[in-house]
């Protein structure tokens, strides 16, 4: 198992405000042990900053990116890695 921690700072966007995007993706860190949080931004899109082991992080990437809710639909994901850690937990930030 590869315990190698990594960052992430994405931004969804498509249908993803008003349909469980926040919540579910909320379900899906908790259940794969990432840590960060899942904000609506202002223009539409979701961002998402996070932290977990890199084969979980990579599982979590994927799921986003074909929609966490099958009320979403997320039409483009930019994926950047960055150098700060999260600490636990995942939460919605205001």
């Amino acid at each position: 198992m590869n315990d190698k921690i990594q960052t992430v700072k994405m931004n969804a966007s498509g249908r993803v405000q008003g349909v469980g995007f926040r919540w579910s993706t909320i379900q899906l860190a908790e259940s794969l042990n990432i840590s960060g949080w899942v904000k609506n931004e202002i223009d539409g899109s979701v961002s998402i900053l996070a932290s977990g082991e890199s084969e979980s992080l990579a599982q979590f990437i994927q799921k986003i990116k074909n929609s966490p809710t099958r009320f979403a639909k997320v039409k483009s994901l930019q994926v950047n890695y960055i150098a700060k850690r999260v600490n636990k937990g995942f939460n919605v930030k205001y």
